[in-house]
């Protein structure tokens, strides 16, 4: 069995070795530079770690992992355009360092090469692969869509929320597992176990994304802390702020969401995060991601893979959690 440091550099050293240097290059090129930027790139390193606790070689896994990596980058290309991003792991998201139109058709291109990695397996592997990705790549973007509309809405249920994240950003997660345990060729019954435990451990890992970018330390976290709030994005803890409020913390919260382009960004920052301190939301955020993580290690208990494997993912998922960034 590997260990977690192997199998991300096993991913990152084939990720290298793509070679994207067809024409016309203003078509590739743009793939190549936010492929390079890296990332933590979690789901890849999942669907190898999921082909090994199967017993099988984990490099026979690396085109379904390269295919997750592309689908991933490439929507966080068009979510970067949507949200007009600036800045993209630190460095010029692909549509202000080219342009919009540029951005849209090489995200595209990355959709298309995704598919085109499943080509290397047997038709029955291919065949299944091909029927998880779609049915994924479908919910990723009715996800967005929620994402969007939850923009406009004055009332959203935490439960919406809960929807919303599941098809956003877990259900990818829980895809690149099954997607390790198709091309180990394990049981069904194996598989739909570990798309659970991903399911449920994405959705934790969201819900800590959101909970680091009112709470976590700017220096390890990569970003500026404090973003959501000011683009008034409507997260777990508003949601549970507002259901635990009394009437004056509620009036307070709804005028600092209510202001955009605010004068003070850090004082706004500073009461919103103050506000979901004094009304028990934060404790609240931090409860729910640990009920989901270990929803997702109940779920491994009963999956038919020896122990060792069985604390991999443990460990995993235990470091996952405890993350700064």
């Amino acid at each position: 069995m590997q260990s977690i440091a192997k199998y991300k550099s096993l991913i990152a050293d084939y990720l290298n070795s793509i070679s994207l240097e067809g024409t016309p290059k203003e078509l590739y090129t743009p793939i190549s530079y936010i492929l390079s930027l890296g990332g933590k790139q979690i789901r890849p390193v999942l669907t190898l770690m999921a082909a090994d606790v199967f017993d099988t070689d984990p490099k026979k896994a690396i085109y379904a992992a390269t295919a997750i990596e592309l689908f991933h980058n490439f929507s966080l290309m068009h979510d970067d355009i949507m949200d007009d991003a600036p800045l993209r792991r630190g460095k010029q998201t692909v549509h202000e360092k080219w342009n919009v139109n540029t951005a849209i058709l090489s995200g595209d291109a990355m959709l298309i090469l995704a598919y085109q990695y499943f080509e290397n397996y047997e038709p029955t592997i291919f065949r299944d692969l091909a029927k998880l990705f779609s049915k994924t790549a479908l919910e990723v973007c009715e996800g967005q869509q929620y994402d969007i509309c939850f923009e406009d809405l004055q009332q959203i249920k935490i439960e919406e929320y809960i929807q919303m994240i599941k098809f956003k950003t877990a259900v990818l997660v829980a895809a690149a597992l099954k997607m390790g345990a198709i091309v180990a060729q394990t049981t069904e019954e194996n598989g739909n176990k570990l798309y659970d435990f991903g399911l449920n451990l994405g959705i934790a890992f969201q819900l800590l994304d959101d909970h680091l970018d009112a709470f976590g330390d700017e220096a390890t976290f990569g970003k500026r802390i404090g973003g959501d709030i000011l683009e008034n994005k409507k997260t777990f803890l508003f949601l549970k702020a507002l259901e635990l409020a009394d009437e004056q913390q509620k009036e307070k919260l709804l005028a600092h969401y209510a202001t955009t382009n605010c004068e003070n960004e850090v004082a706004k920052i500073d009461e919103v995060k103050e506000l979901f301190v004094a009304t028990g939301s934060e404790k609240a955020s931090m409860l729910l991601i640990e009920q989901y993580t270990n929803k997702a290690l109940e779920v491994l208990e009963g999956l038919a893979i020896k122990e060792d494997k069985k604390e991999l993912l443990r460990v995993f998922s235990k470091e996952l959690m405890n993350r700064k960034v």
